[in-house]
């Protein structure tokens, strides 16, 4: 007789599905670990405050008495204080003037220094390194050159024989003085990325339009300022910014004097909650300004993206 060959059975491999999971899981958990520190901190020092702040706006709170809620009451004394407004038309005169002012002349100094010219890498330095000095630094200086009786400015417009000039105690003069304190600063920070994009623009579609006899106003007009749209978009969103924040230079400078000349949104935010204790008034006014700030940035965002679209 023939015996049936007994049929061989193999092991079952073993289930991986369990030990996967408590592998990813503890993958997770040390990754948990190292992160933790950070989201803590990211807690604790933005989204808390942020929300506290939110609430706070709809509170009466002198920092030292128990708060007390009052709604909308905050935000409707902000639409009839005549102090608000004319920080509000102090911050958009400001802004109106800087940001054009700096993107501008950024653009100028990149046309100029996207050359290949001797020395050219310290010419560039030497404009960008206001860009690094502080806003305090720069208001403790400028106090200085700019001071009616001592300053250096004013020693120059005498020996010039021009009038001795008031600058930052004048109220005519006051804003227009930060703004160009303000461009002699800021405007690196444009001339470097104009300058980086300056360098994107294709060669290409620049020798092209040499062979069709273009001048460098016509390539300048219709070849390399379409390329920079992108760019310029990003600018205006991020010096825009800048100038609705401004505090530390009037801060130092001119304690948004002389007569209020100089007091934007910023400087009366911290006017409010801590020089004249009322926190929730102040909360009230930070947060029109995160409003208006995140309706700019929205807007421009999305400009900027119609534009990539199109360039694309």
């Amino acid at each position: 007789m023939s015996r049936v060959p007994t049929p061989i059975t193999l092991p079952r491999p073993p289930d991986n599905r369990r030990a996967l999971r408590r592998r990813r899981a503890a993958e997770s958990a040390t990754a948990w670990t190292f992160v933790s520190p950070a989201v803590l901190i990211i807690l604790g020092l933005s989204v808390v405050p942020i929300v506290w702040s939110l609430l706070l706006s709809f509170q009466a709170d002198d920092l030292v008495t128990p708060s007390r809620w009052v709604g909308l009451d905050n935000y409707r004394a902000l639409a009839q204080d005549p102090h608000f407004s004319q920080a509000v038309h102090n911050t958009l005169l400001y802004t109106g003037l800087y940001v054009p002012a700096s993107m501008a002349v950024g653009l100028l100094l990149a046309l100029a220094l996207n050359r290949r010219i001797r020395f050219v890498g310290l010419y560039r330095t030497l404009f960008f390194v206001p860009f690094v000095v502080s806003s305090a630094a720069q208001g403790v200086l400028f106090s200085f050159i700019l001071d009616p009786q001592f300053g250096a400015a004013n020693a120059v417009l005498h020996y010039l024989g021009i009038p001795s000039q008031g600058f930052l105690n004048d109220p005519s003069q006051a804003l227009p003085v930060l703004v160009a304190i303000s461009l002699w600063s800021g405007t690196g920070f444009c001339m470097v990325i104009y300058l980086a994009a300056l360098q994107d623009v294709p060669a290409s579609l620049i020798e092209a339009a040499r062979l069709d006899g273009a001048g460098r106003f016509r390539i300048l007009r219709h070849v390399t300022l379409p390329t920079l749209r992108p760019v310029s978009v990003f600018l205006l969103l991020w010096q825009t910014i800048e100038a609705l924040q401004t505090f530390d230079l009037v801060y130092v400078t001119t304690k948004g004097g002389p007569l209020g000349s100089t007091t934007v949104i910023v400087y009366f935010i911290w006017e409010q909650a801590f020089k004249n204790a009322t926190a929730g008034y102040g909360a009230a006014s930070a947060y029109v300004l995160a409003a208006a700030l995140g309706l700019i940035g929205l807007i421009l965002q999305i400009t900027r993206r119609r534009l990539q679209g199109a360039t694309a």
